[in-house]
C-alpha cells in the first residue's frame, strides 16, 4: 500500500471519527432549546457561536474544541499534528541525504563521497564508481546506482510533500470539527431515543407481497 493511499485512509477515518462523534448527538435531538430573550438584553441573543469556534481553531488548533467543551478532542488534534510533523521531518531528512548523495555521485569529483555511506554490504564501489575506480567499474552498474539514488530522493520528496498536504488538511479538519460541534452545542438532547425493528408486508408487484423488515427510530 502506497503512502498516499495510507494518508487518504487515515484522514478519512479520522475525519469520520471527529465529525460523527460531534454530530452523534443530532440523532437524538428533539428541537433546539427555546430560550425566552428580552429584546433589550442583546447579550443573550447568541449563547454559543460557531463563528467563534471556527476563529479560535484557526488561530490556535484545539482552542475551538476547548470553547465547545470537547476537551477530550484536544489531544487527538495535537497527536495528528505531531504525527504529520514527524513525517515531514523524517522525509525531509531522507530527501536531503539522498539528494546530496546523488549530487556527489554525479559531479565526478573524488572529494565528494557521501553516497558511500548509503551502500549496503552487498555493493562494492569498484563495480559502479567511475571516479574512484575507473578501471573496474561497469557502466550499467553506474547507471543503475545513479537511478537508485534518484528514485530514493524522489520517494522522500513525494512523501514529504504529502505530509505537508496532510498538515494543511488536518488544520482545516480541526476548524471544521469545531464548527460542527458549535452548531450542535445548543441542541436539546432527548432521552427517549429508541430503535424498533418489526416485520412488514411489502408490495412486490403483480398482486404479490413479500415479507421485509421495517426500522423505526423514535425521537
Amino acid at each position: 500500500m502506497s503512502l498516499k493511499t495510507f494518508f487518504i485512509r487515515i484522514f478519512s477515518a479520522l475525519f469520520l471519527f471527529l465529525i460523527l462523534s460531534g454530530s452523534y448527538s443530532a440523532l437524538s435531538q428533539v428541537k433546539k432549546k427555546k430560550i425566552e430573550i428580552n429584546p433589550a438584553d442583546s447579550s443573550l441573543l447568541e449563547s454559543h457561536s460557531p463563528g467563534k469556534a471556527s476563529l479560535y481553531s484557526a488561530i490556535l488548533p484545539g482552542l475551538g474544541q476547548f470553547y465547545n467543551k470537547k476537551y477530550w478532542k484536544i489531544p487527538i488534534v495535537y497527536a495528528g499534528f505531531g504525527t504529520l510533523g514527524y513525517s515531514v521531518t523524517y522525509n525531509q531528512r531522507g530527501f536531503t541525504k539522498y539528494k546530496k548523495a546523488y549530487i556527489d555521485f554525479t559531479d565526478k569529483l573524488p572529494e565528494t563521497q557521501s553516497y558511500l555511506d548509503l551502500i549496503g554490504g552487498n555493493l562494492d564501489p569498484v563495480d559502479f564508481d567511475p571516479v574512484l575506480h575507473p578501471d573496474t567499474y561497469d557502466s550499467q552498474q553506474e547507471q543503475w546506482f545513479s537511478k537508485q539514488l534518484r528514485n530514493n530522493m524522489d520517494y522522500f520528496r513525494r512523501n514529504r510533500d504529502l505530509s505537508y498536504i496532510g498538515l494543511i488538511g488536518w488544520y482545516l479538519l480541526n476548524i471544521v470539527d469545531a464548527t460542527v460541534d458549535a452548531h450542535l452545542f445548543d441542541y436539546d438532547i432527548g432521552d427517549d431515543l429508541s430503535l424498533k425493528v418489526e416485520p412488514r408486508l411489502m408490495y412486490a408487484g403483480k398482486d404479490m407481497n413479500t415479507l421485509g423488515l421495517q426500522l423505526s427510530i423514535t425521537f
